[in-house]
């Protein structure tokens, strides 16, 4: 798959971060040591987590090599290291691990999730948050576009399969199973667009990665023309031009209990 465009997501970096400092808001732990933004991207988060613990050693971990480049053009006092979250382990037990719009991309939570509990230090503090947003029209039009299409073939079929969340209770039980007291809670983000334009532009540089990246150039620009068609029916401007994009997340904090 092509790599990720950080000038691309950073499009709408103040839609992303929104819902990174609303994550921040409900972590109550004070004064830490060490700190991990996983899938840190090109550090829009981990600018947060730097402003909120300017003493603590704060480290962004992701996959991809551009994106790390970014953030470290960003936040020269941040360490930022080239790794696969699903088998990262720190040389430090953390205190907080953050992790935005990331989690969603790493397979098999079941494995995942006890995995980074047991890289907390004692009362620390796994926080994450992530898109649930497969069955929005956003999305679900991806889908309709590349099954219809000529190039349904040449997609494949790993495109479709979008990685759906765990039921909530499963996540709870996971975390609780881990010997953590767990905060779950699901919001809806309506995000001013100025055209359904924009909204193709949104998940370019995220879900329609898949999508895209086996077609030619001339067949991306057809699959978007007929994609932002289909936006344009599911979005109805507002009486003021602009249209609303519904963004539903779910968001887990969940902290080690002392034993």
């Amino acid at each position: 798959m092509k790599a990720w465009d950080p000038e691309l997501y950073l499009q709408f970096e103040e839609e992303r971060t929104r819902p990174a400092r609303d994550l921040l808001a409900r972590i109550t732990l004070k004064d830490p040591h060490y700190v991990s933004d996983l899938g840190c991207g090109p550090g829009n988060s981990t600018a947060l987590l730097y402003d909120a613990y300017p003493q603590a050693t704060i480290t962004g971990v992701d996959s991809s090599e551009p994106m790390l480049q970014q953030a470290r053009q960003r936040l020269t006092s941040c360490v930022f290291q080239l790794a696969d979250v699903s088998t990262w382990h720190p040389k430090n037990p953390q205190n907080i691990i953050y992790a935005n719009a990331a989690l969603q991309w790493v397979p098999d939570h079941k494995r995942l999730l006890p995995h980074l509990v047991q890289q907390l230090a004692q009362d620390g503090v796994l926080a994450f948050q992530m898109p649930d947003n497969l069955d929005q029209p956003s999305h679900a039009l991806m889908r309709k576009v590349a099954i219809e299409g000529a190039w349904k073939d040449k997609i494949g079929e790993s495109a479709f399969r979008s990685k759906r969340l765990l039921a909530t209770n499963t996540y709870y039980d996971l975390l609780a199973g881990q010997g953590c007291e767990v905060d779950i809670w699901r919001t809806t983000y309506y995000h001013v667009m100025p055209s359904a334009t924009a909204i193709v532009d949104w998940v370019r540089s995220t879900g329609l990665r898949p999508f895209l990246s086996p077609l030619d150039e001339s067949e991306q620009k057809m699959f978007l023309q007929r994609y932002l068609a289909e936006l344009q029916q599911a979005y109805r401007r507002q009486e003021n031009g602009n249209v609303l994009l519904a963004f539903p997340r779910i968001f887990i904090v969940a902290r080690k209990s002392k034993r």
